[in-house]
Order: structure tokens, then C-alpha cells, then sequence
């Protein structure tokens, strides 16, 4: 059994990836410092408490469990903070990545899936968004992002270190089964947000704007099933072991659900009055984003299974509710 360490394998979207692993015959060996992720996510494989920017924390953890490769989720990622303290950003996402990237060079790991994002393209200038459309982000965070797609392009040709990237649209739901769910401090997402609403824990739900050029004037984006981005990983990973051929994907539905419309779902599955406030517009939101997914499907077989908004709720609920 191949032992694969995942960094912030603890957090919301690594510990679905753990389980999905485990279910395909991996071993996975989470690696994180648990500043956002939750020890009772581990249930799947190893667990080492570490520091991506420690050099000496990776390569004990790597000796220890002979790492055959590794799927790197540990991030900072709410956007606005990025705006407002760059500098923690650019450390961690940045410097402690490129702290990670060479201590796979020095310990002769040649496979990594990089978590990246939809940031990465800034404002869409066509809809849907594919792989060749340009990366321009807004942000650091998306900043961030690209960088590390740029380094992995680059020690690839240097280092032969492998890699695809793989970029996530609207990572939403939990876990069928009701192991594992999302649970962020803060939570920044919109239909945790709304089930919030629904539980009685907040009065309403913000709606930033209403005056949008879309089917009800609020933005649309692309929701996708986390546990349809954990299979994704995992065909990631097969392919990667397999063909050594470096790449980078999309991870979306290719469909596009308004903010209303998630708000309108969530009290028919919950039965529960959702209340909205209307604010203003935030800065740097765009109308739309709508994933282009024709790339992963054509050459790793992959496509949503668990990805229809009402199951993505259903399943969310289930999660708040236990």
C-alpha cells in the first residue's frame, strides 16, 4: 500500500481526500499543524503533527513513512484576508510551499497534486472558463496560487518533480456517509452560511448584490460536490503514478447556480424560513464562474457524480444537523 502524505489533511477538503484514498487503497499520512484543520478529521491513515515550513518536521515525516508521493492542501485561503495581510499569504502559501517543493527534490519524491484554485484567472473575460484562459489574479491569495504553478513548471523541467494542479471552482457539501464535514473558523461559504441561517445560529443571510447581469441579479458560481473533488484527487494521483506527465485541470460542474437559487434550495430541503439582507456589492466579485471541465473528463475520465445542488445541500445538512 502506497503511503501519501497530504498536507492539511485535517481540513475540510483533505480529510475527504484521506477517505477517498483509503477507499482506493492508499495509505494516506496526514501532515498538518492543525492552526485550521481538526484532529477528529484524521480517521483515515497516519497522522504527524507538523509544519510545512519546517524542513526538518517533512523530511522526518517522509524518512518515517517512505512517502511515495504527495497531495499538498495546506493553505491560507480566505481572499479578503489576503488583501488586508499579504504578508501572511505570501509566507505561508508561498514560502512554505517552496520550503516543501525542496524537500521533495532532496528526498527524491518525483509526484505531487498541488491544490490551486479558480483564482488563479482573476475576472473572466468568456464563460465558461477553460485551462488556456489567461491567469490574471486580483488578489494575493490567487497570486499565491499561480506562483506555485509557476514553480512546479519549473522544477519540473529542472527536477523532474511531477505534478498536476488542480484548480477548484465552489468546493461544497460533506461527506454522504456523514463522517466528515465542513467546519471552518470563520466560515466564509455560502450555503454553511445559509444552513447557519436554517439551524437558528444567524438571523439572515447576506446577499452581496442584487443588481447583477444575471437570471436574478445575484452571482452565479460553480458548486462542486467535495467528495466529486476527492475522486478527482485520486484519478489525479493514479494518473500521475502511472503516466508521469504533468498537467493542470479544472474541477467544476460546468453548470452555474445563483445565490438566490442556492438560498431558494436550501429552505426546501431544510423546511426552514431563510431570511436575506440585501448589502452591497463586495469589490473584485465578479457576475459569473462557471468551470469549462472538458479537459479532466477527456483525459482522466473524470465527471461529477454527487454534484446536483440538492444532493450538495442534502448532504450539508445531514452534516449540521448530527
Amino acid at each position: 500500500m502506497n503511503n501519501i502524505l497530504v498536507t492539511g489533511g485535517a481540513g475540510y477538503i483533505g480529510s475527504h481526500c484521506c477517505k477517498q484514498l483509503r477507499l482506493e487503497g492508499y495509505n494516506p499520512v496526514v501532515f498538518d499543524n492543525l492552526v485550521h484543520g481538526h484532529i477528529e478529521n484524521v480517521k483515515w491513515g497516519e497522522f504527524y503533527k507538523g509544519d510545512v515550513g519546517s524542513a526538518a518536521d517533512l523530511e522526518d515525516c517522509i524518512s518515517k513513512f517512505d512517502i511515495k508521493a504527495v497531495i499538498h492542501f495546506a493553505a491560507f485561503a480566505y481572499v479578503g484576508e489576503s488583501v488586508s495581510n499579504p504578508m501572511k499569504y505570501y509566507n505561508n502559501n508561498l514560502r512554505n510551499t517552496l520550503n516543501l517543493l525542496d524537500c521533495l527534490v532532496r528526498c527524491n519524491i518525483k509526484h505531487i497534486i498541488f491544490s490551486s484554485t479558480c483564482a488563479t484567472y482573476g475576472n473572466p473575460l468568456v464563460v465558461p472558463i477553460d485551462e488556456k484562459h489567461p491567469q490574471n489574479p486580483i488578489n494575493p491569495y490567487g497570486q499565491t496560487k499561480l506562483m506555485v504553478e509557476k514553480i512546479l513548471q519549473d522544477y519540473d523541467h529542472a527536477y523532474s518533480l511531477k505534478y498536476i494542479c488542480l484548480r477548484y471552482f465552489n468546493a461544497a457539501g460533506a461527506d454522504p456517509a456523514g463522517e466528515v464535514g465542513e467546519n471552518h473558523d470563520p466560515e466564509t461559504h455560502l450555503i454553511p452560511l445559509v444552513l447557519d441561517v436554517a439551524q437558528g445560529k444567524s438571523e439572515n443571510i447576506k446577499v452581496f448584490g442584487c443588481d447583477y447581469d444575471t437570471i436574478d441579479g445575484t452571482c452565479i458560481r460553480d458548486y462542486i460536490h467535495v467528495m466529486d473533488l476527492a475522486t478527482a484527487h485520486t484519478l489525479a494521483l493514479s494518473h500521475l503514478l502511472k503516466e508521469g506527465r504533468s498537467a493542470s485541470y479544472n474541477l467544476g460542474t460546468g453548470k452555474g447556480i445563483s445565490v438566490l437559487e442556492i438560498i431558494d434550495a436550501a429552505a426546501r430541503i431544510t423546511g426552514k424560513e431563510i431570511p436575506r439582507k440585501i448589502e452591497a456589492r463586495r469589490l473584485g466579485d465578479p457576475p459569473v464562474l462557471i468551470a469549462d471541465n472538458k479537459k479532466i473528463y477527456n483525459e482522466l475520465n473524470w465527471k461529477p457524480a454527487n454534484s446536483n445542488i440538492n444532493q450538495i445541500i442534502s448532504d450539508a445538512w445531514r452534516w449540521h444537523t448530527l
